[in-house]
């Protein structure tokens, strides 16, 4: 484990305590951070280095691109509250171009879990299966969604949390329980909602999306990202390509953060799951 001097935000405290053997702390420099990863990797190690989500892609982007994804380097880098989850911090540190930069480079496996049963299913995924990889890591509490007893993540495989015959909802990370919110505000108006969990953001599940498309004939995706690039993106990039069905994307939509609580930052840049629900709704009168 790598580290830049985040123990306490990464919750990678618990493994210092553990195997400080195992555990290098190379200071606030991330660059650094991922270059180390990447020799370690090449020596024969399996290597999770992690910070806040901003830093991952924007900061160090040559380092992920050259020393790990071109290498083929077996470094799993984790990145914790991303986009408005970061709420305390502020602009600086709210990663809302994670999952669009990620998954633009080559080599790299994108991850995003909604709650933490999924994020310990993919941290024993990555650790089983050789390669670059990048985890959205939530922080903290979140509600728990998926069953600890039958959770087993596969990259490229999205998980049916609710059927519906109307529209779809596809979601990642922490706007999955928004998600479901919103199914049950639109079940109580007599609309009938898939909710899909597609936290595996690349390799994307494309029949599962090809399905709902052809099956409820309109989705509306929702994702605490920048509307560009990241879940939305590579679902429209799919259903034009299969299946061309409406699409309507809830995320922040090309704009910086604020400080501010999660409830407040949810209303603030219409990401609740109020909005949701209206985006639901807005894709069914063009369906």
């Amino acid at each position: 484990m790598v580290d830049a001097d985040l123990q306490r935000a990464t919750e990678t405290y618990f493994f210092q305590e553990r195997f400080p053997e195992r555990y290098l702390d190379v200071g606030i420099a991330e660059a650094n951070m991922v270059s180390i990863s990447a020799g370690l990797a090449l020596s024969g190690k399996t290597v999770f280095c992690g910070t806040f989500a901003c830093f991952i892609p924007q900061r160090v982007c040559d380092q992920v691109t050259i020393s790990v994804a071109y290498c083929k380097a077996n470094v799993k880098l984790v990145g914790v509250e991303a986009g408005l989850a970061s709420g305390r911090n502020g602009a600086s540190h709210q990663g809302m171009l994670d999952l669009a930069i990620m998954r633009a480079i080559p080599n790299m496996t994108v991850f995003v879990p909604c709650d933490a049963t999924e994020t310990r299913s993919i941290m024993e995924y990555m650790m089983e299966h050789p390669g670059p990889a990048y985890m959205r890591a939530p922080r903290g509490r979140t509600p728990v969604i998926l069953n600890p007893d039958t959770c087993r993540f596969e990259a490229g495989k999205a998980v049916t949390l609710r059927e519906g015959s109307d529209v779809t909802i596809i979601t990642c990370g922490i706007m999955t329980p928004r998600a479901l919110d919103a199914a049950d505000m639109l079940a109580s108006k007599g609309v009938s909602a898939r909710v899909i969990n597609m936290s595996s953001i690349k390799p994307l599940d494309e029949e599962a999306v090809v399905c709902a498309a052809r099956e409820t004939g309109c989705i509306a995706t929702a994702e605490n990202h920048n509307t560009f690039g990241g879940l939305g993106s590579a679902v429209t990039e799919v259903v034009t390509t299969h299946c061309p069905v409406p699409v309507v994307r809830v995320g922040i939509r090309d704009t910086f953060g604020e400080v501010g609580t999660p409830e407040w930052l949810a209303e603030k840049f219409s990401i609740g799951a109020v909005h949701i629900a209206n985006a639901a709704r807005e894709v069914l009168v063009r369906k």
